[in-house]
């Protein structure tokens, strides 16, 4: 469903040359896969004979032992829909090879063997196995079955081309051009690793960092399974280290030293990994020229129709959950922040930089990153001037926020009331100012706009911008008012990490309590253009996601529909996951739909943005990441919609 498929990677237990004893451990942790819905399985290297036989490998008797295991497990899976991978020795062309076996209810469909023998160190594999490229047969019998053999085949769903999986075999992944790489570009979207991995001091993270990059750099889903503590402990000890990671990450990992068998499973996510893929123009076939033609072998993998996929979903896809990565992130974005406006300072020349301040999130920001960037090039903060300019619906909480951070920050500062200019333009435009239409709201925006604009001219300086990239999707910026600067330091932050880098610089900066208490209360303060007048009690009455919908929700859609393409069912597929105890399906829902509309119909306010810098993967601006008509029909994702609805 939507691009997942269930993988899993198992750790038997094992016994060393007990291919009987082996072989239940297999068929035990195989049915454990079926009742757990995983369609592809990957065992370690040389499971059905375990890894550490030696010399034992080139005993007749091993071999047929192997041999009759596999037609053993064959048989007892015949009624298991489920793709198994599994590791044996396999007599070929006059030689023994380390292969991978798949088989299917049954059926063996292929065998790949090892393309790199390693013989350093403790290895000594040459000494008993050949490589892939002695290998001159393209078909074996084993187990009664004439089989496809080699390192160039790949499987592929007949139902979904993105379901393609390739093989490789432990020391293949250390080699300097992987075979996976190879495979990758052919079109495999997973690779599984069947391994005998031995343990050393801080190796386990050494191998876990290269799977993760071999997965990232193929753009790949990697599900990678090593030897267990079963095996002989003469002189290697063996962990049982599974992985499964999904481009760059790392989705589950198993326990090590587990004496008794272990399973782990999840969801890739295909559609994703070949989207990057097509993104990607270095990603290309023509770059490799693999020694022969790949072969496909057509299977038929079992589809699953679950709720919910098996990984995390996370509701903040902006934000990284683990607080280190999280500080590293910030660090990372406010430091670009910072460095793209100081470049803009010098290049200009100007003498000033003019932000208007509201006392709420967004200008907030902006006002950090001016006061940091001057700090960055030995520029006076003084040179920082900083406009409130209340209107009709400005709260005594925001003012006084706005007036004592400036205070606190040490900037320069004024104060430009724009009541009587908005009164007066309205007398002059025939609008009644007991109308609170969007004439009434966008005329205070612009008059806001004219003022800074005017400022920075009178004092040789540039207008800091503060709208963000949320805004900016949902088109919350009256065009030609707070839509408008001559540098947008806040267009490639999403509001929901607005909120979490103004919190960062607060607990991190050392601007000293007075500072850091304001900037609190401006985090508890809710979002408002406060455009409209106060309530009765003074207490912000015009609440931004009242009206356009939570920030969380349109970040998360934002994030998957413009990152990875996905259309709007699979988006509500994931929300539903993520916010799950949140927001009930009607909600998310309603504001997916209002999500689309807006984003559609206001890009032509995105087509004419200020310059700004990009801090992520996701960016709306029109010489950046994003080229979109600004009259594109909405019709093809709102019929989407619809489908899901009815």
């Amino acid at each position: 469903m939507y691009g997942f498929i269930r993988v899993g990677a198992a750790v038997p237990e094992v016994k060393v040359a007990d291919c009987k004893f082996n072989r239940e451990k297999i068929i035990e942790l195989v049915c454990e896969a079926e009742e757990n819905r995983v369609s592809i399985v990957v065992f370690p290297e040389l499971c059905i004979s375990s890894y550490t036989c030696g010399d034992l490998f080139l005993q007749s008797s091993l071999l047929k032992e192997c041999e009759n295991s596999l037609s053993f497990i064959a048989e007892k899976t015949r009624d298991k829909n489920v793709f198994i991978i599994l590791g044996m020795p396999i007599k070929a062309d006059n030689r023994i090879f380390n292969c991978a076996v798949v088989l299917n209810k049954g059926q063996i469909l292929g065998v790949i063997p090892k393309t790199h023998i390693p013989n350093y160190g403790e290895f000594y594999e040459k000494r008993w196995f050949a490589g892939a490229n002695e290998l001159k047969s393209e078909n074996i019998n084993i187990c009664s079955q004439n089989v496809p053999v080699g390192r160039n085949i790949l499987f592929r769903d007949i139902k979904n081309e993105d379901f393609t999986f390739g093989i490789e075999i432990c020391e293949d992944l250390w080699a300097p051009i992987p075979p996976s790489s190879c495979h990758a570009v052919e079109g495999a979207s997973l690779i599984f690793n069947l391994s005998a991995s031995n343990e050393l001091a801080s190796k386990n993270e050494y191998r876990k960092s290269l799977v993760k990059m071999q997965s990232a750099s193929a753009i790949c889903g990697y599900v990678y399974s090593s030897a267990g503590v079963g095996e002989s402990s003469q002189d290697t000890v063996f962990s049982g280290h599974a992985m499964i990671c999904e481009n760059g990450t790392l989705l589950k990992e198993s326990g090590r030293f587990s004496i008794k068998g272990e399973l782990i499973y999840s969801d890739i996510d295909t559609e994703k990994i070949c989207n990057d893929r097509r993104k990607n123009t270095s990603f290309e076939k023509d770059l490799y020229s693999p020694e022969k033609e790949y072969r496909y072998v057509y299977i038929d993998i079992p589809e699953w129709c679950e709720k919910k996929p098996e990984r995390e979903i996370s509701k903040t896809p902006f934000t990284p959950a683990n607080n280190f990565k999280l500080f590293e992130r910030c660090e990372d974005i406010f430091k670009i922040q910072v460095s793209g406006l100081a470049k803009r300072i010098m290049h200009t020349k100007c003498g000033s930089l003019v932000i208007g301040i509201s006392g709420g999130l967004d200008s907030t920001l902006a006002l950090l990153v001016s006061v940091k960037a001057c700090d960055y090039i030995g520029m006076d903060r003084k040179k920082v001037i900083g406009i409130t300019m209340p209107g009709f619906g400005t709260t005594d909480r925001t003012y006084n926020n706005a007036v004592n951070l400036m205070k606190a920050l040490g900037i320069s500062t004024m104060e430009i009331s724009i009541k009587d200019a908005a009164i007066l333009h309205f007398k002059d435009i025939g609008h009644d100012i007991s109308v609170h239409d969007v004439t009434y709201e966008n005329t205070q925006a612009r008059e806001r706009t004219q003022i800074l604009m005017d400022i920075a001219n009178k004092y040789n300086g540039i207008v800091v911008g503060t709208g963000d990239l949320s805004e900016l999707a949902l088109g919350w910026a009256t065009y030609n008012g707070d839509h408008m600067s001559m540098y947008g330091v806040n267009s490639g932050v999403p509001k929901t990490l607005v909120r979490v880098l103004v919190r960062h610089v607060a607990e991190n900066s050392g601007l000293g309590d007075s500072a850091e208490t304001i900037l609190f209360d401006i985090l508890d303060t809710p979002v408002s253009p406060e455009l409209l007048p106060p309530s009765k009690d003074g207490e912000i009455k015009q609440k931004t996601e009242d009206i356009v919908g939570p920030y969380e929700l349109h970040d998360f859609f934002l994030y998957y529909m413009v990152r990875f393409g996905f259309s709007p069912s699979k988006i509500m597929f994931l929300a539903k996951t993520a916010f799950d105890g949140d927001y009930d399906e009607k909600t998310i829902l309603k504001w997916l739909e209002n999500f689309y509309k807006r984003f559609f119909a206001q890009q032509f306010k995105r087509s004419c943005l200020p310059d700004g810098p990009k801090v992520g993967t996701i960016n709306l601006s029109p010489r950046g990441d994003w080229r979109m008509p600004s009259d594109a029909a909405n019709s093809v994702w709102i019929d989407d919609i619809f489908e899901y609805k009815n």
